[in-house]
Order: C-alpha cells, then sequence, then structure tokens
C-alpha cells in the first residue's frame, strides 16, 4: 500500500510548454490527500524557487536542494547537508583561473551567481526563474552552502570533481549545468530521512520524475514511475513509464495502479 508518494516539480508537476501544473495534476494531489497518502515535493530547487512554483498547493514536506535540504510543511528542519568549506577555498581558487564559468551559490534561502553568460539566461527562461544577484565569489566564504549550480558542460566534470570539489557530486538535468551536493546527498537519502521522520516504510514510497537528477530516487523508491517526456536513460531507471506531463502523465499512471 503507498502511504507517501514523491513528486519532481520541472517537467513532472510543471510542463516545460506551458509552465504550469496541469489540471489533472491538481486533481490528482486534491484525491491523494483526501484519501490519506502523504505528498511531497523532491526538487533540485531551492526553497525560494520551489514555493514560486508549488506554494500555493498544500504539501506534507519538501525535498530540496537535490536532498541537501528537508523540511515539514511547517518548516520543521528534518536533515541538512551541506558542502564543505575546503571545497568552497578550492573552487574559490578555481574561479580565479576560469573567471567566465558561473556559479550559483545557494545558502540558506539566499542565492547569488557569480557572474551571467548565455547559458544562465537560457536556463531562466526555461523554468521561469529569476537570474540571483551577481556577488564575487568570496561571498561563499564561511557560509553554510547547500548547493552550487556550475554551468560548465559533463566533460569537464572529471577535472571539476576529481581535484577542486573532492567532497561533492554532480546531479544534472540540463546539459548546460550541474547541481553541485556534498557527496551522500540525493533524493533517495533525502526520501530515507523524511520517510524515517514520519515512520514510514521504503516498500511504502512511490515517486514521479524526469531529469538525471531523479534516477536515484527513482530507482530507490518502492514504485518509481518516469514521465514520458523524460530521456531514455531516465525512463530505464523506473518500474513504470507514464505519459508526458503534457499528456496527463500523474493522473493517468495514479490511475493504472489504481492509487486514486
Amino acid at each position: 500500500m503507498i502511504k507517501a508518494i514523491f513528486f519532481d516539480i520541472d517537467g513532472t508537476l510543471v510542463s516545460f510548454q506551458t509552465h504550469t501544473i496541469p489540471q489533472s495534476t491538481l486533481d490528482a494531489l486534491k484525491l491523494l490527500r483526501e484519501k490519506g497518502i502523504k505528498v511531497f515535493i523532491a526538487t533540485g530547487r531551492p526553497e525560494s524557487l520551489m514555493m514560486h512554483a508549488v506554494g500555493h498547493l498544500d504539501f506534507d514536506g519538501y525535498i530540496t536542494l537535490n536532498g541537501a535540504c528537508c523540511f515539514t510543511a511547517s518548516h520543521e528542519n528534518i536533515y541538512k547537508g551541506t558542502i564543505p568549506q575546503d571545497d568552497i577555498e578550492r573552487l574559490i581558487t578555481y574561479h580565479k583561473k576560469h573567471p567566465d564559468t558561473p556559479f550559483v551559490f545557494v545558502h540558506g534561502n539566499q542565492w547569488f551567481i557569480t557572474n551571467v553568460n548565455d547559458a544562465v539566461r537560457e536556463v531562466a527562461r526555461l523554468i521561469e526563474i529569476s537570474i540571483p544577484p551577481v556577488k564575487p565569489i568570496e561571498e561563499a566564504r564561511g557560509k553554510e552552502i547547500l548547493q552550487i549550480m556550475g554551468y560548465f558542460t559533463q566533460d569537464e566534470d572529471l577535472e571539476v570533481f576529481r581535484k577542486i570539489l573532492t567532497h561533492c557530486e554532480p546531479m544534472r538535468w540540463h546539459p548546460s549545468f550541474a547541481d553541485i551536493i556534498a557527496r551522500g546527498n540525493s533524493k533517495s537519502h533525502g526520501i530515507d530521512e523524511v520517510i524515517r521522520y514520519y515512520g514510514i516504510n521504503l516498500d511504502e514510497t512511490m515517486a514521479f520524475g524526469d531529469g538525471g537528477n531523479d534516477i536515484p530516487m527513482l530507482q530507490h523508491v518502492g514504485l518509481g514511475v518516469a514521465m514520458g517526456n523524460a530521456a531514455p536513460e531516465i525512463q530505464a531507471s523506473a518500474k513504470y513509464v507514464t505519459t508526458s506531463v503534457d499528456d496527463n502523465g500523474i493522473w493517468n499512471a495514479l490511475k493504472h495502479f489504481g492509487i486514486i
């Protein structure tokens, strides 16, 4: 019996085409809560950008920043996993040699970016978010950094994560940048922390996702569902593939499994 369901936002709850949540998904969320099934967000977004997208809806809790920060609907902290300061120091040194590479730093409910390029603008347009304020990278020093976003290609991952961010790992859902979190953090780890808090077993969980950062979550839960708009490697990681977000994918999967 499913007791908790975790939802990614971009490309899962929210359409990349319309930038809205389909009515069928809104209806499904309402029915789930009426049946006593707990519903959670599991996103790479920081809290402020998450609330911009889904703040008008009721959820039982939130996994943000790819599992680095988890909290209840009443903002009681469940888990936080910060990036070590020695990684931050190495990245500051690295950025002096690569000043054209933008990095976003998230600390608490605040964020800033070191510089802006076309890739930053493209991603901001794609998910309809504002660009963070521009500040020097030294602003990250001494802060509890929960997530970094690095605008470099996957080909550069080996150098960055072997030599610079040695205690971190990338979570990609877009080729232009990587969400960067402390190693050991992930949406799947966030789910473990959340279900431990609520006393729910892993085999009683379900998750919906469409991006590369959703793969650990889809493989981990009792029933992982990939959206029809997900890439083939994401679909391969799930137990079931539903229709796209724009074709009532969440509603169709929940009906398929008799959950609503």
